[in-house]
């Protein structure tokens, strides 16, 4: 089967036994600094994704993702709607109203931010009825008082379905015992479990009942979108405060939650870039294998030339037999990377049960997703082949240049 002489020559070198077994350390040393820089940096970014992912889909699934909202009620809310949704970017749009309070139930209080809603629109723009751990949202009917509550909340309030739960309102009623606070007994009809952060905070109560507290007629304090691009909400909400600028306000998740987008972003391009380094000092290691491997050649390189080899000939075995180390670090750093990387939850998972680790208690995301994104896999490998290649310029030039009568001369 016809080779090229150069790739030839390269793969020998490769695989012959070396008299100096420091050059092959050297050799192998670069392949596994390649190996564990690849693996390593294709997992990490594939968690960073992972959490990127997990955090947008849970944390924008409960907040608005963009809002309308009038100082005065919204008595025409489902004319607004439809106003709404003539806009193509726009898939959902529900109702709120919106108030704080505090629960109180088996001497324990707890403060609370409370949606009233309706059921069937907000299913359209939430993720909460897919993380319903028991009851359901359908059960928010007006006049009903019921109350659909986070798994932690509850279980902080010592609750189940069907008990009884006390809403205080921060609002004063005047009586004849004097002034005291508002307050609402609601039912307990549904639990959801999103992230323990949400389900602390948010609370769920029919819209209508939520206007009664507030003693104000029926209608809505906003309008809540859901936009099909997530980083169009600034234009949709724009878009909706423009069919009633007088009376409407935007707002929008890049103004209320950016700063955390931002932030995990800024923490994977450092991260990155850390582990980058690992993969730049493998492809060094390359440098020295190849710088050694010449020295120890010399008198290979100069019989090659008296018998009419090129420079250009010896540059391209040197550079061969450098990129063969890159290409055999680089792919077997990648299979395991992306192994890894597909399995890491559900390996991490079984061994924080088997400890009995709680390590991301206090996130919003209790365990350690992983997203392989083929785009970063294609960056860290091209990368790495541009770097080996590029390592191996200078010691395949330095080869090309030695003259085969010096080096020969003390033979």
């Amino acid at each position: 089967m016809f080779r090229p002489l150069s790739l030839f020559l390269g793969l020998r070198y490769t695989r012959a036994e070396r008299n100096n077994r420091f050059i092959s350390f050297i050799s192998l040393v670069s392949i596994l600094g390649l190996t564990l820089g690849v693996a390593v940096l294709i997992t990490v970014l594939s968690v960073m994704n992972g959490f990127d992912r997990e955090i947008k889909s849970r944390i924008l699934g409960m907040v608005p993702q963009a809002t309308v909202s009038s100082p005065e009620l919204i008595t025409d809310w489902r004319d607004l709607a439809t106003q709404i949704q003539q806009d193509p970017d726009v898939t959902a749009v529900a109702p709120f109203i919106e108030l704080q309070g505090m629960l109180t139930s088996n001497g324990q209080v707890a403060g609370i931010m409370v949606s009233g809603i309706e059921p069937d629109y907000e299913q359209d723009v939430s993720i909460i009825d897919d993380h319903m751990v028991s009851g359901s949202l359908d059960t928010l009917q007006g006049g009903e008082f019921n109350i659909v509550l986070g798994e932690s909340m509850v279980q902080a309030l010592g609750l189940q379905i069907g008990d009884k739960v006390t809403l205080v309102l921060p609002e004063a009623s005047p009586s004849p015992a004097g002034v005291i606070p508002r307050f609402k007994r609601f039912t307990l009809t549904g639990v959801f479990n999103v992230s323990k952060e949400v389900d602390n905070l948010v609370a769920y109560i029919p819209m209508n009942d939520a206007a009664k507290l507030l003693r104000l007629p029926e209608g809505a304090q906003g309008m809540r979108m859901k936009a099909e691009d997530i980083f169009k909400p600034p234009q949709v909400a724009d878009k909706a405060m423009m069919i009633a600028p007088e009376r409407l306000y935007s707002n929008n998740w890049t103004i209320s939650h950016g700063n955390l987008f931002s932030a995990i972003q800024m923490e994977k391009a450092m991260i990155g870039l850390l582990l980058f380094l690992i993969i730049i000092v493998a492809a060094f290691n390359i440098v020295s294998s190849l710088v050694m491997t010449v020295t120890d050649k010399q008198s290979d390189i100069a019989i090659l030339k008296t018998f009419g080899a090129t420079p250009k000939l010896i540059l391209q075995v040197f550079m061969i037999q450098g990129m063969i180390i890159g290409v055999i670090g680089t792919v077997i750093g990648t299979v395991i990377g992306v192994t890894l990387a597909l399995t890491i939850s559900d390996v991490f998972g079984y061994v924080a049960a088997i400890f009995n680790l709680h390590l991301f208690d206090a996130y919003p995301v209790n365990f350690l997703p992983s997203d392989v994104k083929v785009s970063d896999v294609l960056i860290i490998v091209v990368a790495s082949f541009l770097l080996c290649f590029l390592m191996t310029i200078y010691p395949a030039y330095r080869a090309s240049k030695i003259q085969p009568a010096q080096t020969l001369r003390y033979e």
